[in-house]
């Protein structure tokens, strides 16, 4: 008996054990492999439907941010022109409010010079009268010396006095 050619009986129990190891496992085995197999292909399909889903919404968070992105290069753009027209603002009001108190500067400077000039000129004419008077006394009093020329000078006021009346 050689394994090569076998006898009817050996192949008789070998298609019986055959065929009981074949019904067990189509009646358990079979059952467990292809619910195994089910279970896994669903899976697998669950998992191909998610990663879809997921490249879905990783394509709409793309184009999100691309419209993010663009939205605020336009806030930048926007707040640069704001700040810019700010700054233009606040330049020409401070110029104008410099040329302003540089007016008021330059008025009152013009009112102190000519108030000091005033002044001034009140304290030249002051001190030609003082020189005046001083100068006058001096020669009335060189003149007046004699009694004859000051009974002349007040006869002479005297009638200035009656003439003006």
């Amino acid at each position: 008996m050689s394994l090569v050619t076998p006898d009817f009986g050996l192949l008789f129990w070998m298609t019986v054990i055959f065929a009981i190891v074949f019904f067990l496992l189509a009646k358990f085995g079979f059952p467990m492999i292809t619910g195994m197999v089910n279970k896994r292909s669903d899976y697998i399909g669950k998992s191909l439907a998610d990663a879809r889903e997921a490249q879905r919404q990783l394509q709409d968070l793309a184009g999100q941010q691309e419209k993010l992105i663009d939205e605020t290069w336009r806030e930048q753009s926007r707040i640069l022109a704001e700040a810019a027209s700010a700054r233009d603002e606040i330049i020409a009001n401070a110029r104008e409010k410099a040329q302003s108190e540089a007016s008021e500067m330059m008025s009152a400077a013009r009112k102190n010079i000519e108030a000091e000039k005033e002044s001034a000129m009140r304290d030249v004419r002051r001190e030609v009268a003082d020189l005046s008077v001083a100068i006058a006394e001096k020669l009335v009093r060189r003149e007046l010396s004699e009694d004859n020329k000051q009974a002349e000078l007040i006869d002479t006021l005297i009638d200035e006095v009656k003439s003006n009346q």
